[in-house]
């Protein structure tokens, strides 16, 4: 597929299909993960792979909110991929000091990326889940209380038809040569 096709197809699926995800195919979408550009090369991250069962409920139920109905289409998903932030090398760090942005937050955001588009490349539905409880996932997963856990994306065969993107027109988010965004 062209690199247009796949970010055309890509999508945020919540409902996965009950079959597992081929060990190969999770190789490479860890290894594009892997090859992630990084501010200063720090690669601030660690991912966690869950696929065992009794794990994989216990996240699930981390990501899920009853009262709001957030994320129950978790529990569908064979594979969580969680993103550990880890600390960045020096000169990154003496960058974001300077700049005042967190480099590392914005490398892991890049990783993810990279991780879904990579999904979609092998025929697999993901999605980025940000709403969570942070402490019930450290302790699911044996995380210091030090670290942060940044982000999880599930991964799986969708469940769902591509839908159609909706998204705002050029004129809306781009302009040239100077800020103007057109009324």
């Amino acid at each position: 597929m062209d690199f247009n096709s796949l970010v055309l197809n890509r999508q945020s699926d919540r409902d996965f299909l009950a079959r597992p995800v081929e060990e190969d195919k999770l190789q490479r979408i860890l290894e594009c993960a892997r090859l992630a550009p990084s501010a200063c090369n720090a690669q601030p991250w660690h991912i966690i792979v869950i696929d065992k069962g009794e794990l994989r409920d216990q996240l699930a139920d981390a990501t899920s909110e009853k009262i709001l109905g957030m994320n129950h289409f978790t529990r569908k998903a064979p594979i969580h991929l969680v993103i550990v932030e880890e600390p960045a090398n020096l000169t990154s760090s003496f960058g974001s000091w300077i700049k005042r942005k967190h480099y590392p937050l914005i490398d892991i955001g890049i990783l993810a990326s990279h991780i879904c588009l990579a999904a979609a490349d092998e025929g697999l539905g993901s999605c980025m889940i940000g709403w969570f409880d942070e402490v019930k996932v450290k302790n699911i997963c044996g995380v210091p209380d030090s670290k942060r856990v940044q982000l999880i994306i599930t991964l799986g065969y969708s469940n769902v038809k591509t839908r159609t993107k909706i998204r705002k027109p050029m004129d809306k988010i781009v302009s040239y040569n100077r800020y103007g965004i057109a009324d």
